[in-house]
């Protein structure tokens, strides 16, 4: 499959430069591989070389995570991610964008869809975050557990819901349910975002997905019950077209696309 490469547009083009830029930088600060990066971080191997080339705008959560592993002042590097995200968003009101066709059920994989990007969260890198920012808690606020504490729209996303937060006011808009396994799509009006969350009884290693459109982040757990039962989240001021999967035991269950018909 041909990964297609979605270039900045054109009015941030000079800020999305310097924000790669600089995150360019950062990596080269910390030492670490994409590879690294993507043990103690959210977001995949892939997903970095996207977000450091420039062939993606990276959310805040990437940025702040990138500059929490490289103990950068937070204050100058958010500016520069706020004035990269307004260009963006200022680009993206006066370009008139083509229809993105929505993603196919889990079952068919279009040849036209490019391959999702995967944030991988497990209990053991979680940990591995914990510690290698212990001793940068005063350079960005502490992201332990990879939580939304105050957040909205592309700011959560990839995040994890918690009930303090963005699970306050989220409502179930579909559900599925296999072998005393119940998959819920969530959505959080106040936050903006869609997410999968598992209910079971069992345990053993899951993987819990939230799909919108061409996107799609998820969350791994080797299976202690201690674990999350929660994707991270995906921005979305609507939910519709969004779908919630888990897979566990390898067993794959998914509800349909919200407010999709025929899906």
């Amino acid at each position: 499959m041909t990964v297609k490469r979605q270039p900045l547009p054109d009015a941030s083009q000079d800020e999305g430069r310097l924000l790669t830029e600089r995150l360019g930088a950062l990596k080269q600060r910390t030492g670490l591989s994409l590879a690294a990066l993507a043990t103690v971080t959210p977001f995949s191997k892939s997903t970095w070389h996207r977000y450091l080339h420039g062939d993606q705008f990276p959310p805040r959560a990437a940025v702040m995570a990138l500059g929490r592993l490289a103990e950068a002042d937070p204050g100058p590097l958010l500016a520069l991610w706020d004035s990269a995200a307004r260009a963006q968003a200022c680009e993206a009101t006066t370009t008139k964008r083509e229809p993105v066709p929505p993603a196919p059920p889990a079952a068919v994989r279009s040849r036209r869809v490019r391959r999702p990007s995967r944030a991988v969260v497990a209990l053991a890198t979680m940990a591995a975050t914990v510690a290698v920012t212990a001793g940068a808690a005063d350079v960005l606020e502490p992201t332990a557990a990879r939580t939304a504490a105050s957040c909205h729209g592309g700011d959560c996303q990839g995040e994890l819901p918690t009930s303090e937060t963005c699970g306050r006011d989220a409502r179930t808009e579909s559900s599925a349910v296999r072998a005393g396994e119940v998959v819920l799509l969530r959505f959080s009006p106040s936050c903006a975002t869609v997410w999968s969350e598992l209910r079971t009884r069992a345990g053993g290693a899951r993987e819990i997905s939230i799909r919108s459109g061409q996107d799609e982040l998820s969350a791994e757990y080797p299976g202690h019950r201690s674990d999350g039962y929660s994707s991270p989240m995906l921005a979305a001021s609507d939910p519709r077209g969004a779908q919630a999967c888990a897979e566990v035991a390898q067993k794959p269950a998914c509800t349909e696309r919200f407010g999709v018909p025929g899906h």
